[in-house]
Formats: C-alpha cells, sequence, structure tokens
C-alpha cells in the first residue's frame, strides 16, 4: 500500500504544479476567469495530497513500530526510496513554482490597490483605519 499512496501522492504534486503553472500563464495574459475556474479543483487536489501524505506517514509508522530494532534505511526497500526522493523533488518544485506564482499575484494585486487609491484616494487613519477622501473627479456641484 505505501507504493500505491505514494505513486498517487507524486501525481497530485504533478497535478498541482501543472495547475499553478496555467495559473501563472493565466495571469500574466489576464485571463483571471480561468485562474478562478480552477481553484476548486486545486483545493481538491491539494485535499488530496494531503490525505495521502497522512496515510504515507501511517505506513511508515506501522514499519517502523514493527521492526523497533531496525534501521529506518534497511526497513524500507530501494523502490520506496525513490519513490520517497521523486515526492520530495515534486514537493521542491512545487514550492519553486508558488514562489514565481506569489510574486505575480503580488504584483498584480499591488498594481490594482495602486490603481484604485489613485481613483478614489485614501486618507490613513493611524494604523489600522482607513477613510475615503472625497476624490476630485467623482465631486459634484450642485
Amino acid at each position: 500500500m505505501l507504493k500505491h499512496y505514494l505513486e498517487k501522492a507524486i501525481e497530485d504534486l504533478e497535478t498541482l504544479s501543472e495547475l499553478t503553472q496555467q495559473d501563472i500563464e493565466d495571469i500574466k495574459a489576464a485571463r483571471h476567469n480561468a485562474m478562478f475556474e480552477r481553484i476548486k479543483t486545486k483545493e481538491h487536489t491539494l485535499l488530496t495530497f494531503e490525505n495521502r501524505k497522512s496515510l504515507i506517514d501511517h505506513e511508515i509508522a506501522n514499519i517502523i513500530k514493527a521492526n523497533p530494532d531496525s534501521d529506518m534505511e534497511t526497513l524500507l526497500d530501494d523502490e520506496i526510496k525513490h519513490y520517497l526522493a521523486t515526492m520530495r523533488d515534486k514537493l521542491e518544485r512545487l514550492q519553486e513554482i508558488n514562489r514565481r506564482y506569489a510574486r505575480f499575484v503580488i504584483t498584480v494585486g499591488e498594481f490594482y490597490n495602486t490603481l484604485y487609491e489613485e481613483m478614489l484616494p485614501v486618507e490613513k487613519e493611524g494604523y489600522t483605519g482607513r477613510s475615503t477622501k472625497t476624490a476630485s473627479l467623482i465631486e459634484v456641484r450642485a
């Protein structure tokens, strides 16, 4: 079962990487609706991965409990070690893709915030409060 859980967890990581890479391409092309449509798929895949990761942890814990005097290196065969190494590589790749995605999200968010504040000026009130000033372009005189 451990091999099966590892294979499926690796597939989930690949799917998450592909979806996030698509998000990066869509944010570059301002296709925000496509990004929003993928949110549920990403959330489901992430939840599935987390469940599989828990099952992997449980299986490894059972192997260790069954052989308390043995070293972890001797308990796992080469195929399982290979899958664990692959899963780690996929996690590192996903982390890097998420960093790139976060940079785009922050940049676009700052752009929209700046644009919003230019159109509807904001006065800062202390550390927490904001109140909107009357923008001169929206001002109506009777």
